[in-house]
């Protein structure tokens, strides 16, 4: 059966040095054939797969622009099917005029996600690895790109399928033993399912929880910034943003709402929220700004509290130390410009977290500020290493569903029920990892995903 042909411009529409122009399907070699002109006369038939060829894309007699092209035969392509792909020159006119000439010739303009969806439809690539390629795309730090291009090499995939495979193993033997009774036994063979179910539990939850961590990596660090007012909240902002995006003065409570910046250090991605000085105040404008930052506070995975090193610790100090005691932060002694009357050592006394003296002013003590986010990235709790990690919550919510099934085979085990009972169970736990792989998926579903995805991916 033959399948159209997609086209899509696969850049950026916007004036560069190369744009480029996809084409996947059975037609593609044949459109190329048609618009194409070199030097000599070429079939590209005929012509070996991975081979790149320079001339012009014309239309009859009129000559567009001066280009390469890229043959990639099938199988041997990203989609599975003879791709084309026409580097030309990026010019928004000349790419969207080859696109218009690609079409006339007998393509049709791809859906968003188009390409992708094909590769994974032709079993070039799995739903997790599909979906890894728009986490590549969209990946905002070093972490979060290494994360997306093990997921496109197949890590999760490879978890699950051994998860799988021990389920469905275990769950054919039930079966054929059911069926076949005088020649295979299930006696005591609960015991030892509990065992493997219990492992396979063990495995599902330690994915389950590195999804805290790949939300981490893939979205960054929810950081909120709190102090009492004029501590050097927004000064220390436009420090790490490296502009004035905040505004300093000297007047306390200037900054009553939150405001946000993604910042990058040292490969780190950090959400980071400027907050309203924390304090009582009948300012009721004010009060708002300082809710919000309590509340920022509770939901944030990192708090930078501002210490002022030049005024006495006094009751708002209290307050904020007594928010932060169970949370991960840093405490940054601000203003050692100044006459400090605030030591590492007093507030050491009150919390168990790393003390960096800085001043936001003078640019002073950030380096180390750099350095003990990285290791807190590093060796804390949020990491990357060779792990698998779970970014996406469509996988985290089917793994919640196999746990959840795994754990009713156990329940029906201690109980003494039939082994029939195990096998559903087992079986519905087998169709939830299979929805992360896509071998369990219905189409709308699929079509939701590749909806999401660039045009020309």
């Amino acid at each position: 059966m033959k399948k159209d042909t997609i086209a899509a411009i696969a850049t950026a529409m916007s004036s560069a040095g190369i744009g480029i122009v996809r084409m996947s399907g059975d037609e593609s070699i044949e459109i190329i054939q048609k618009i194409f002109r070199g030097k000599k006369e070429k079939n590209f038939i005929e012509e070996k797969t991975y081979t790149i060829h320079y001339g012009y894309i014309a239309d009859g007699e009129e000559m567009i622009d001066e280009v390469l092209v890229m043959l990639m035969k099938a199988p041997h392509s990203y989609t599975g099917e003879d791709t084309v792909e026409i580097d030309c020159h990026g010019g928004i006119y000349v790419m969207k005029k080859i696109m218009e000439t690609v079409i006339k010739y007998g393509a049709r303009p791809a859906e968003p996600g188009e390409f992708t969806k094909r590769a994974f439809l032709n079993g070039k690539i799995d739903l997790s690895q599909a979906e890894a390629v728009i986490d590549i795309i969209d990946s905002k730090n070093e972490y979060a790109l290494k994360s997306s291009v093990s997921q496109l090499k197949g890590s999760v995939q490879k978890k699950i399928k051994e998860v799988r495979e021990e389920i469905l193993y275990h769950t054919a033997f039930i079966e054929t033993a059911l069926d076949d009774p005088e020649h295979i036994s299930v006696d005591g063979y609960g015991e030892k399912l509990k065992e493997i179910v219990d492992k396979l539990l063990e495995d599902i939850d330690r994915l389950l929880i590195s999804a805290d961590n790949g939300r981490i990596i893939k979205e960054g660090i929810k950081t909120v910034i709190v102090g009492k007012p004029n501590a050097g909240k927004s000064s220390l902002l436009n420090v790490l943003v490296g502009e004035e995006r905040a505004i300093v003065t000297d007047i306390e409570g200037t900054t009553r709402d939150v405001l946000e910046e993604n910042i990058q250090l040292q490969g780190i991605s950090l959400n980071v929220m400027d907050t309203a000085g924390i304090r009582e105040t009948k300012d009721v404008v004010e009060r708002i700004g300082v809710d919000k930052a309590k509340t920022q506070a509770n939901e944030a995975d990192l708090i930078i509290y501002v210490a002022d090193a030049s005024r006495p610790l006094d009751e708002n100090d209290e307050e904020i130390i007594k928010m932060i005691q169970d949370k991960k932060a840093i405490i940054l002694l601000n203003k050692s410009d100044l006459e400090m009357v605030v030591t590492e050592t007093e507030l050491q006394k009150k919390l168990d977290k790393p003390i960096i003296v800085i001043s936001a002013k003078e640019e002073q003590g950030i380096k180390e500020l750099e350095e003990t986010l990285k290791e807190m990235f590093f060796h804390g709790d949020i990491s990357f290493n060779d792990e698998v990690y779970i970014t996406n919550i469509r996988h985290k919510t089917a793994l919640q569903d196999a746990s959840e099934s795994l754990k009713k085979v156990v329940i029906s085990i201690e109980n003494g029920m039939p082994e029939d009972f195990y096998t559903i169970d087992l079986l519905d736990a087998y169709e939830s990892l299979g929805s992360i792989t896509g071998e369990t998926i219905g189409e709308d579903l699929v079509n939701e995903i590749f909806s999401k995805f660039c045009m020309g991916k």
